[in-house]
């Protein structure tokens, strides 16, 4: 298991991560601390704890607005295939309707060659 050292708010936290995890940690810390910082400038130092909760909470309103895009991407994307489904449909249907319709001027095209063939 590997270890990370991250700096958060100017203080050093040493954090487990799984083998090969590393850089994705330091990443994850970095936006963090990109957070807490902000937020450090625009409230002061008000304690780690309560910094790094203000962190979380607007980590998870990200979290949460990229869920609710997730979702509705997903419901468009759905739509977009029923939508489709049916433009597939009506073109089959259409395919088919020309198909007896070219096949109906070929019968009369017969008769017509058969009765010209017979005068």
């Amino acid at each position: 298991m590997g270890q990370v050292k991250v700096s958060i708010n100017d203080r050093s936290y040493t954090v487990a991560c799984g083998d090969g995890e590393e850089n994705h940690v330091r990443e994850l810390a970095a936006y963090i601390n990109k957070h807490v910082t902000g937020l450090a400038q625009e409230v002061g130092q008000v304690g780690d704890a309560r910094l790094l909760l203000m962190a979380g909470l607007l980590v998870a309103d990200e979290l949460s607005e990229a869920l609710q895009k997730v979702k509705l991407l997903e419901q468009e994307l759905e739509n977009l295939s029923s939508q489709r489904a049916s433009a597939a449909d009506r073109t089959r249907q259409a395919e088919d309707a020309l198909a007896d319709v070219l096949d109906e001027a070929a019968r009369r095209l017969e008769d017509l060659t058969r009765r010209i063939e017979a005068a």
